[in-house]
């Protein structure tokens, strides 16, 4: 994925980038930027991600990749020849995945225990619970903009990528001699990509000796807190960037050139 995105840039004429920000799979990418091209990126902000997928989160995602492939419409991943789609199978793998992006106290704030539209339970297996409905709207909604066979591959991706595993297996090694600025981030509440994670980065670049800030923000909304208003995320972006900009000789935004 980041060597078809560095031809891109080649294609375009852009010899070296200022900054490569991502959250999740895009902080996985920005860390394989700066470990591939380390001489064309000048700051890299990699957010609730890590170098390498833990045996948790590989099991979420076959579980979503089971749910797909289970469904009779995916047709061993023919399916738009038969003109059928796995709706079910991915609503289910969107579902489950769905819930490792929040946290415990996230779904409690918004949900707890409150019945979907009744007074009492039905003591069936219909949407008794706000959080079962959220689950299956999620779900429902999913399918309309995304397609079985590319979540199958996405995920696989991200399960695949280990930094480490191309420099010996040693992750310090991915970032030696580096000239890169880091900036890593992580949030509290995210157990999909823990804290501990984005340490684990931290100390690889420590101990090249590299450039690296780090910040743990609070947030109680888990690991979708990179998507969501999280005042503090978007300060210290912007003190980073500032601060990059004037190491790099340019006006950060809003300052005059």
């Amino acid at each position: 994925m980041v060597r078809s995105q560095a031809r891109l840039v080649d294609h375009l004429g852009i010899e070296t980038l200022f900054a490569v920000i991502g959250g999740s799979m895009g902080g996985m990418q920005v860390l394989q930027w700066a470990a591939s091209y380390p001489d064309r990126v000048f700051a890299a902000v990699p957010i609730a991600a890590a170098a390498r997928h833990t045996s948790q989160n590989i099991a979420f995602h076959e579980v979503g990749r089971q749910a797909i492939m289970a469904d009779p419409n995916w047709r061993g991943g023919n399916y738009i020849g038969d003109d059928v789609r796995p709706t079910k199978g991915l609503a289910v793998a969107r579902m489950a995945a769905h819930v490792t992006y929040m946290s415990d106290e996230s779904l409690h704030q918004k949900f707890g225990r409150n019945l979907q539209d009744r007074e009492n339970l039905t003591f069936g297996f219909d949407a008794d619970f706000q959080i079962e409905s959220y689950l299956r709207h999620q779900g429902m909604t999913f399918v309309d903009r995304f397609d079985a066979n590319s979540y199958l591959y996405v995920t696989r991706a991200m399960d695949y990528f280990d930094l480490s595993q191309e420099f010996g297996g040693v992750l310090p090694n991915a970032f030696e001699k580096t000239a890169t600025r880091f900036c890593v981030m992580s949030f509290t509440s995210d157990w999909l990509f823990p804290t501990s994670e984005s340490r684990r980065v931290v100390k690889a670049l420590n101990a090249v000796a590299a450039n690296v800030s780090f910040v743990e923000i609070e947030s109680d909304r888990g690991h979708d807190s990179f998507l969501l208003d999280v005042p503090e995320m978007f300060e210290t972006i912007q003190g980073f960037m500032t601060g990059a900009a004037h190491a790099r000789g340019i006006p950060a935004p809003g300052e005059n050139a």
